[in-house]
Formats: C-alpha cells, structure tokens, sequence
C-alpha cells in the first residue's frame, strides 16, 4: 500500500508501562525557547543535530571550537570502517576510532558508529575473499567491533549502501552479496547480539525520492524485517543534495513510510551543495520535513565548514572554510527552534492494580491511552510502548512482556476504539481488523524468558482514544 504525507503532531505519543510501580510518564509539548547552538535546539523537540568528524581534524582549534559548541551527536568519517579497524584479518585496530569516541563522549556528545559491513572500504585481504570464508570473516567483524565498542554507540550503521540504483530494485552485486541473499540479516543478527542496547540502522543514498526503485526496495526489505523479527530499528538516509538531484518533493513521505513500519529514520549524511537564499531554502525543507515525522530523531550533516567535506567544491556545509555561519546555517536553527519542545515528567502513584494510565499532551491533540494487563497460565501483560498518532491515523507498537516464569506463546486481545480499522501490523499473527482484535506470537518470538519481552505493531486508520489490552500465555 502506497501511504502519503501526513502531517504528524510532534511528540504524538510515547508510553511507559511499570507495573510494579504504577509510574506514568508525560510527554508534554510546550512552546519552544529560542536555543543558540544546532544541537541545544534540536534536543528541545527530543532529537539531535550531528556531524560527521575526521580525526585528522581534531587538532584544528577553529574545528573543534565549531564541534563542540554546535553538535550533540558524532560520526566517525571514516575511522570505524572495516579497512580503518581491521587492517589485517583478525587484527583489530581501534586508536583513531577511540580518539573520536573518546572526544566525543567527553563532551556529552552520542556516537552513531559508522559502518560494520560494507562493499567499499575493505581491507585488501577481505577484497580477495568470497563465499563462506568471506561470510564468517564479516561476521567476526560485526561481532568484534560492535562488541568492543558494546554501550558507547548510541546507533550503528550495520550495513551500508547495499542496494543498487537505477530502476531494477536489485541488490547491489558485491563480495558480501555473492556470499548468499541473507547476508544483510545475518549481520544484524550479529550486530544484536554483540550490542543489544545499542540502535541497529541501514544506511542508504539515493533513496530519498518515495517513487525510486531504490527506495522502494529498501523499504520491502525492513518491512520484510519487521514481519519476521530480524533486529532493525532505524533507516539512515543519506541525503546527498545537488542541482541534479535535488531536494524531493515527497521527501517527507518517504521518511514518514519508513517510519510507519515502526522503525526510525535519520538522515544520516545530509549535504546540500550550493550558496546564499536557495541553499538555506534547501536545508530548511530537509530540517522541516524531519520536525514533522515523530520518528525522524536526528541529522548529522556530512562535515563542518565546506572546506571539510568531500564535495568542497559544492560548498554545501552549514560553515564557510573559514568557519563563518552561512545563511542555511540560519535557516536550520531557525527550523529546529520553531518546533514544539518535549518536556518529560514523571508521576508515580501507590496503587496494586495492573492499570496503569498514561496522559499525553500535544500541540494539536489530546490523548489518553489506558493499559489493562492480567495474567495468562504462565504469566504475562501487554502494554503500549509507543504511540505515533497522526491527522488521519496512527501506529502502535505493544510490548509483551513475561512474568516471574518463562512463556511458550503468547496472545494479546486489544479492543480498539469505535471507527478504528487497522490496515496492517507486523511481528505477529492478527486475527481481525476491527473491534477487538487478537494478535498471537510468529514462530521467532513466542518462546519468552522469565521478565523477558517482545514487540509487535499495527498500522490503523482512526484516533487511537482509548486502547485496552489482555494478555494471555501458555
């Protein structure tokens, strides 16, 4: 199903369920306060404003000043690539990488970790392999690096650039391609497991335009993803702007697809070449675009002053070669302030029921979301762990979670609100569209440990209002 753009409420809806404590978290959107600095205004509306950093760079004293005044989110240009950390097999290096980490780190800056499997930049050794002596060589490196850099990274770039362009939607035909079409699963396979906490993200370019082949590709493989519980949790969009490929016109669609498969979207290089009133045009409809996706949480710009990035010719950075705000560098700040801030409170009440509500409040509407949770044979509850509400309809993604023992299967009953249909859900078995709805574990995820927990979601046409859930297992 082809979805258009929405005009999404900022900070729809986001809730918590603690059952043991009765805590509620509110996520209330207030007027903005103008902030001085990228990454101060993007974090009023709960995202960050990065910037991609080469540790070359780092003894230059106007680029660090820039860094670390203006940015709240980090990636490594090119020192966490397969050919920078394993020069020779086996042999894992990490001294450039750690420098950036450990600038950026130290001065309260997230990292996104870019990239663990990757056609391009191989070491000569990995370019000579092929087959299942290249699979398990990706693999170990996956699982060496994401585990060494295990609760530093906000976000990898698992696989990157693994789709062809032109108008096939085939996957790009590389090395790690050749060694079998689930290459790309068996590397966030591993990445989940060598991190669990940190964001597993594909990263792309040239998939910005909704009616690209590309795009559309990409977009059948998270959903693909989804649907079958292989750990995906955000797209990165390249964005790479020029007179010939300029801004889309559904830009904001397609970050609004990808987000309605329950994942986020970032844009992840973002660089727009040109100069003055229609370059800070340019940008100012890529930060908007974003603002108006729930689930767009960040930017990172490609570079810091134009004499920084790979395209200088293009002068397509917020920053002059001398360092001087340029007029996008406005426009962007501007954008960022103009959104709605996210304040977060959190009221905690003594109660031993198992309902809990969550009141949320947005600039546009108001919702309140009431989570009912009673225990199954085994024990287990359901509650809502995210709420993306729009003008039009809404995504929901519930977490099912066991009890003091462990559960085989699982089925959670939701009763949905008067006019409500749901159009299309993911990581389980639906039984309904309407009314009340049931939805019961897949093959990967019914099988739970004692507290442990799993996600499913819906898209549906409709107000969310109230939603009541029932859990069951056996």
């Amino acid at each position: 199903m082809k979805l258009t753009a929405r005009s999404v409420s900022r900070a729809a809806l986001v809730t918590a369920l603690v059952a043991a404590t009765g805590s509620a978290v509110v996520l209330t959107a207030t007027t903005a306060s103008a902030a001085s600095t990228l990454g101060a205004s993007a974090a009023q509306s709960g995202r960050y404003f990065g910037t991609a950093v080469a540790g070359g760079r780092l003894g230059d004293s106007t680029y660090v000043g820039i860094l670390n005044r203006e940015f709240n989110m980090v990636t490594a240009e090119n020192e966490m690539k397969i050919d920078a950390t394993e020069p020779q097999q086996g042999r894992f290096t990490y001294t450039n990488a750690d420098r950036i980490v450990n600038h950026a780190r130290g001065q309260g800056m997230r990292v996104r970790g870019h990239t663990l499997a990757w056609h391009s930049q191989q070491p000569a050794w990995m370019q000579s392999m092929s087959g299942s002596a290249l699979r398990q060589a990706m693999l170990n490196h996956v699982t060496q690096v994401a585990t060494y850099y295990r609760g530093k990274i906000y976000a990898w770039d698992v696989v990157n650039e693994a789709f062809a362009d032109g108008s096939t939607g085939a996957r790009r035909d590389s090395n790690l391609q050749r060694t079998g079409n689930d290459w790309i699963e068996a590397a966030f396979r591993a990445a989940r497991a060598a991190d669990p906490g940190a964001k597993l993200c594909y990263n792309d370019y040239n998939t910005d335009d909704w009616t690209h082949a590309k795009t559309q590709a990409v977009y059948r493989m998270v959903q693909d993803f989804k649907q079958r519980g292989v750990p995906i949790d955000c797209v990165g969009l390249q964005s790479h702007f020029n007179s010939q490929s300029p801004v889309p016109s559904n830009y904001q669609t397609t970050l609004q697809n990808f987000a309605n498969l329950g994942v986020d979207v970032q844009i992840t290089e973002l660089d727009i070449e040109g100069s003055g009133t229609a370059q800070a045009q340019n940008y100012e409809r890529v930060v908007k675009a974003c603002l108006a996706v729930t689930r767009c949480t960040g930017i990172t710009v490609w570079g810091i002053r134009d004499s920084d990035s790979w395209r200088s010719y293009g002068t397509p950075l917020l920053f002059d070669n001398n360092g001087n705000k340029k007029a996008a560098y406005t426009s962007v700040l501007n954008a960022l302030n103009a959104a709605p801030t996210t304040s977060t409170t959190t009221t905690t009440t003594t109660t031993s029921s198992t309902t809990t509500t969550t009141s949320t409040t947005t600039t546009t509407t108001s919702t309140t979301t009431t989570t009912s949770t009673t225990q199954g044979p085994a024990g287990c509850s359901a509650s809502v762990s995210a709420l993306d509400q729009w003008s039009s309809g809404f995504v929901a993604t519930i977490k099912v979670t066991a009890g003091s023992a462990a559960v085989n299967g699982w089925s959670a009953s939701l009763a949905l609100p008067p006019g409500v249909t749901i159009v299309n859900s993911w990581n389980s078995e639906r039984s309904g569209s309407t009314g009340t709805v049931t939805f019961g574990n897949v093959a990967y995820n019914g099988g739970l440990p004692a507290g442990g927990s799993t996600e499913f979601g819906f898209q549906a046409n409709g107000t969310a209002g109230a939603l009541s859930l029932t859990c069951t297992s056996r």
